[in-house]
């Protein structure tokens, strides 16, 4: 049996794959008014506030209430993890990785292909290929280690044109 808030949820969440997000929006605030604490919806409102206006600090805080609220609900780590990445806090990332590394509800796989990016972004291309080769090792989807294996020939492609990938640092902050 579903609750009015489960329902509502799911309403806003047919909404999105409708591209009305003004009406999941404003389900998602309403959720939110009758309990604080519902994970999914912060996580939605994140989405939202990184995917629709680009508001990084108000996704990040409701990514960080949907963990708050449930910390086994794996959907705001990868999100929050994406905006790390995209503000290039690589330090944070790097932590906050590990720490998704704890959480059973999380796919290791996606822990080691964030790694993976992380570190090529940074011009660590040995590490980076250390990570998706981990990736391959933690996932038993055939569609996935394809992709993980595009990465790692991505990486070696970019180690022939920088050589020494050391000297590249600059390229990217940390």
């Amino acid at each position: 049996m579903t609750t009015r808030i489960e329902e509502l949820y799911l309403e806003a969440e047919a909404d999105i794959r409708n591209n009305n997000f003004q009406e999941a929006f404003q389900k998602y605030e309403s959720i939110l008014c009758d309990d604080p604490g519902y994970a999914p919806a912060h996580n939605s409102m994140g989405w939202i506030y990184k995917s629709q206006f680009e508001n990084h600090e108000k996704a990040e805080r409701h990514f960080r209430a949907a963990i708050k609220s449930d910390p086994f609900y794996p959907h705001p780590y990868f999100h929050l993890a994406t905006v790390m990445m995209d503000m290039d806090r690589f330090k944070e990332l790097e932590e906050h990785l590990e720490h998704c590394q704890e959480v059973y509800t999380i796919d290791k796989s996606w822990v080691h292909d964030r790694f993976g990016m992380m570190y090529e972004m940074t011009c660590d291309y040995a590490n980076a290929i250390k990570s998706y080769q981990q990736a391959i090792l933690s996932t038993m989807n055939n569609d996935k280690i394809k992709e993980y294996q595009a990465d790692i020939e991505r990486c070696k492609i970019k180690v022939d044109i920088t050589g020494n990938s050391k000297r590249w640092k600059w390229f990217r902050k940390n």
